[in-house]
């Protein structure tokens, strides 16, 4: 089952069961979703989908701390449990091992011998882990594996 199909049963059972909080959840992903292929007159695959997933994690998680600095925790609470509808739809995250692991493969694999070579590097890495790791993380793993 595509992650596209599952949101949606997903927002029918939280209609039902009527969980308001996670059924506003679930509607600010498919509106983010539609909108996409709206802009871009596209059907989204899980590729797309879970760009559009990892790009809203992203703004509750940067939310969540600018709350929680000024002391709003009424809305960092709504922003933790919109984070958690999201991770839910996720994959599975690697362990830094394995990212290492899969960073000395890509250097091996693209010949990569210096930080010109990290454009290299970052295309071969990036399929294999959309949506599994933090890519800044990530590239700055590259950076000083090749630096």
């Amino acid at each position: 089952m595509s992650i596209k199909l599952r949101i949606q049963d997903d927002m029918k059972a939280a209609m039902r069961a009527r969980e308001t909080a996670r059924l506003s959840a679930i509607r600010l992903i498919i509106a983010a979703i539609r909108q996409r292929e709206i802009d871009e007159r596209i059907d989204l695959d899980d590729t797309g989908v879970i760009a559009i997933l990892e790009k809203l994690s992203k703004q509750r998680r940067d939310s969540l701390t600018q709350y929680t600095a000024a002391g709003r925790q009424d809305l960092a609470d709504i922003e933790a449990f919109e984070l958690t509808v999201l991770a839910g739809y996720l994959p599975q995250p690697l362990s830094p091992d394995e990212v290492a692991a899969l960073i000395q493969a890509a250097i091996t694999e693209t010949g990569a011998a210096g930080p010109r070579d990290m454009g290299k590097v970052m295309t071969n890495l990036k399929p294999r882990l959309v949506g599994r790791a933090d890519m800044t993380a990530v590239s700055a793993l590259i950076k000083a594996a090749l630096g």
